[in-house]
């Protein structure tokens, strides 16, 4: 009896080579994991950047509600909303723009002073600070616009619109049952921080104060 020869590789050299080849084009490829682990990340990246204003509207409404005043300082410029509410509230439409300074206009900036001094402020202006708690953000945030420091006409909770989108600068706008729009208007502060500067409230009418 003659001993058995060792087993050896079955099949041509080609035949081998093909299927040593389809293995690895089966097989999991770390570099391609990699790629798509990247392609998800940037999409991903890039959702985030775009949605981050509706996250911040949201989270608003959300703070205001459960009335944390911490959470809602992180998303509101309270200096930027209290300035674009005061000419809203007065009656006085404001410029957006500061005036000159007493050097580059002293004769204008003198008047301005004494026009300041003798014009009463509108007796009945409500409180700007009024619409800045978490009550009042919370029933703008749902439509409620002019009508947000008075007691809630409706539980229903209204969803944003994008009106103007920018690298920057968003508006979202909520509209009510009665069709008046309240504007809110976010800053990019940061790669994914926006903050509230802007409340843009419907036009009063005679019921309005």
């Amino acid at each position: 009896m003659t001993p058995s020869s060792p087993p050896t590789d079955e099949g041509p050299v080609w035949a081998r080579d093909a299927a040593r080849k389809a293995a690895r084009r089966d097989a999991p490829s770390f570099k391609r994991l990699i790629v798509n682990l990247i392609a998800v990340a940037a999409v991903a990246a890039v959702v985030a950047f775009f949605a981050a204003p509706v996250v911040g509207f949201f989270g608003i409404r959300a703070a205001a509600e459960a009335g944390d005043v911490a959470g809602l300082a992180r998303l509101i410029d309270y200096d930027a909303v209290r300035a674009s509410l005061r000419p809203q509230l007065s009656g006085r439409p404001e410029p957006l723009t500061p005036p000159p300074s007493f050097i580059q206009d002293p004769i204008g900036a003198v008047r301005r002073q004494f026009d300041q001094a003798v014009t009463p402020r509108a007796p009945d202006a409500p409180d700007v600070e009024a619409y800045l708690s978490p009550g009042a953000l919370s029933a703008l945030t749902r439509g409620e616009g002019r009508a947000a420091i008075e007691p809630p006409t409706s539980a229903d909770a209204k969803w944003p619109t994008p009106i103007y989108w920018s690298v920057n600068r968003t508006r979202l706008a909520v509209t009510n049952d009665g069709g008046a729009r309240t504007v809110f208007t976010f800053e990019r502060r940061g790669p994914y921080e926006w903050k509230l500067v802007h409340v843009g409230l419907p036009e009063a009418t005679s019921a309005q104060p």
